[in-house]
């Protein structure tokens, strides 16, 4: 994290912007690019219709002589892309032909997040057990009407900022609501307290973000204006099983945030 003179808080670049291209690959590209691309030709040109599965990563390691690792990466542009599906125990199936959309944000690396949480404080004011009944907070958490989950409250501080950053709200998935170590302040992420007490892993954060004006309960916490301008800002942090294991939200005061993205193009266009 940053802060300008003003004292407003920039996190590093956190996603990256993937533009739908033409189908064919110009210059000299990254190896799993290439591989991408043929693998693209050959969904486009029949080879793999609609509903079947491609090889399988060891397969098409030996199909090209490639690493597992460049596989791995191609298929996952053509994941991004809406061409494929990923399923484990299943296979990577052919579910289209052509990009799903012209623009979709995904999460590029998690340690850039991680970086953000240890550069910052979290100081937690109060944890409690809830049951989940709110028809939104239901559909974001994946959960089923009267689950209980640990709901740790609080505010984030930055060392050059003399005012909080924001109001968070941490909902942990119920099998971790015995997770020890909230309380007081801690610039250790919730998410790897999570991974090193219960041996789960986080594989994927999904990241949404809105305008809103400021509650007035959140703004006599954080020393604000009621209405004034906001950022919301929810992360939904995913394990292998594509389940929710933790959903924070976080309400950051405009004049004291801002948000700082890096759009690169990884398909070339005509």
């Amino acid at each position: 994290m940053w802060c300008n003179k003003a004292g407003r808080a920039t996190v590093r670049p956190l996603t990256f912007l993937h533009i739908q291209m033409a189908t064919t690959v110009l210059g000299q590209q990254p190896r799993y690019m290439q591989l991408a691309q043929t693998l693209l030709n050959e969904i486009q040109g029949g080879q793999f219709p609609i509903g079947t599965l491609l090889p399988t990563e060891f397969e098409l390691c030996e199909q090209f002589g490639a690493s597992r690792f460049t596989v791995r990466q191609a298929i996952k542009q053509l994941e991004q892309r809406g061409l494929v599906d990923r399923r484990p125990g299943i296979g990577t199936r052919v579910k289209a032909t052509q990009s799903e959309t012209a623009y979709r944000q995904v999460m590029e690396r998690l340690s850039d997040l991680h970086r953000y949480t240890t550069d910052t404080e979290l100081e937690i004011a109060s944890t409690q057990t809830v049951e989940i009944d709110d028809p939104d907070l239901i559909e974001r958490l994946g959960a089923k009407p009267g689950e209980t989950w640990l709901l740790a409250e609080g505010i984030r501080l930055s060392p050059e900022s003399v005012e909080p950053i924001c109001h968070t709200e941490v909902y942990i998935h119920p099998a971790f609501r015995s997770l020890t170590g909230l309380s007081g302040r801690t610039h250790v992420p919730i998410y790897t307290m999570i991974e090193k007490q219960f041996g789960e892993q986080i594989t994927e954060v999904q990241q949404e973000i809105r305008a809103v004006a400021l509650p007035a309960k959140l703004a006599q916490r954080l020393n604000a204006k009621p209405r004034s301008p906001a950022l919301w800002l929810c992360r939904r942090y995913l394990n292998r099983r594509a389940q929710v294991v933790e959903l924070t939200i976080s309400v950051h005061p405009a004049d004291r945030f801002s948000y700082s993205e890096t759009f690169q193009r990884d398909w070339h266009a005509n």
